[in-house]
């Protein structure tokens, strides 16, 4: 059944509180816990659910037991260059690991946390090793269109809990931000997508005030952009 806890866990709440990750260390030994009961584990998550353009991404990562990676933690709290320094890093010392991406088109035609879901089981799909367990970042797993299908637990702020899915969210995210800067950007130039990366700023709407939106925009994302025009 999709989304159904596996038998390693069948009498374990679906919320993963093993351990408080108070350190790097805590990260690695949060999923060696979950590795000893369950064998090859990945962490996932996703980035790009909140912007306005472009595909979302999501990304999913398997380290072997003993791997510890000094400075891993939620993407969102590192600067673009440690991102950036750790993407080489975790590709290199991941046993396996995957991206992958859902456009805007596919968004607008379901939704986002469809679209998501969808990216996520994609990118465990395509990990080099077959997964036998999956950790979910956040507290869902399906969405109307699209589910996990993986043997899997979500955990709630599991970017600052887990190392591989704190790996995964910076997979994702510096994949995101290469794709929106080194694509996005020179085939839309007018919309300065490297400067605000999608996302809904001032100066975002500015342009899109300047220019309408362009086919990588979503625009089930713009309703109300769309009604303060009218």
């Amino acid at each position: 059944m999709a989304g159904s806890p596996s038998n390693f866990r069948q009498n374990e709440p679906e919320q993963l509180t093993l351990i408080d990750a108070e350190n790097e260390h805590d990260l690695f030994g949060f999923d060696s816990a979950i590795r000893s009961e369950c064998g090859v584990v990945c962490g996932i998550d996703e980035a790009g659910r909140g912007p306005l353009a472009g595909d979302v991404f999501a990304a999913a990562v398997i380290f072997d037991e003993g791997v510890f990676i000094e400075g891993i933690n939620d993407s969102k709290k590192l600067t673009e260059k440690k991102r950036e320094a750790l993407f080489d890093v975790i590709c290199q010392q991941a046993a396996a690991w995957a991206v992958a991406s859902v456009s805007a088109e596919e968004i607008d035609a379901t939704d986002i946390l469809s679209a998501r879901m969808k990216a996520m089981q994609l990118a465990i799909n395509a990990l080099a090793i077959p997964a036998d367990y999956a950790l979910i970042d956040g507290n869902r797993d399906h969405g109307r269109s699209a589910a996990i299908t993986t043997p899997h637990e979500t955990v709630v702020g599991g970017d600052g809990r887990s190392a591989s899915i704190a790996a995964a969210s910076v997979l994702a995210k510096v994949s995101r931000d290469r794709y929106v800067c080194r694509v996005l950007d020179p085939l839309y130039p007018q919309y300065q997508f490297a400067k605000h990366k999608g996302y809904g700023t001032k100066l975002h709407y500015a342009m899109l005030d300047r220019y309408g939106p362009c086919p990588e925009h979503r625009m089930s994302f713009l309703t109300k952009w769309k009604e303060r025009r009218t």
